[in-house]
């Protein structure tokens, strides 16, 4: 099948399974005399299966690891287990940084008190502060 007919049948767009094909993710189709590529209808499948590993969060470099596992007759599914479980450790370690990230924006929004004739923001102080830290400290010592 052409190109485009892959990406209906997968689901994305022309520009994603060039994508893909650059980053090693898609093996390098044949290609027509007329220099058109021709995929295999397994490779629709193999497309869905990144998007949904994406979908889970899983980079590119996980992704052709997952990939390369999923190809593999004898599926070292410890292997798989252990990326999985990777991931997991990863998505929590970001929803800390995010719930963080949360504190320290509604103490700024907080103290945050526009319209009552003060001159200085709070917000634009804290974000003119060198370093993110610094950020989060002067958020932090803002009464609730």
């Amino acid at each position: 099948m052409q190109i485009g007919q892959l990406a209906t049948l997968a689901g994305v767009n022309i520009q994603t399974l060039r994508y893909y094909e650059r980053q090693g993710l898609l093996p390098e189709p044949d290609r027509r005399a007329s220099g058109y590529r021709e995929y295999e209808p397994e490779t629709a499948a193999l497309v869905r299966f990144v998007k949904r590993a994406q979908e889970l969060g899983f980079t590119l470099r996980e992704i052709g690891e997952l990939t390369s596992l999923r190809d593999n007759d004898s599926v070292r599914r410890p292997e798989v287990r252990a990326l999985a479980a990777a991931k997991i450790e990863d998505v929590e370690r970001k929803i800390r940084g995010l719930s963080a990230m949360r504190t320290a924006l509604r103490g700024l929004v907080d103290a945050c008190s526009c319209g009552n004739g003060m001159s200085a923001c709070p917000i634009i102080e804290a974000l003119d502060e060198p370093s993110a830290n610094q950020v989060r400290a002067h958020a932090a010592s803002v009464p609730y």
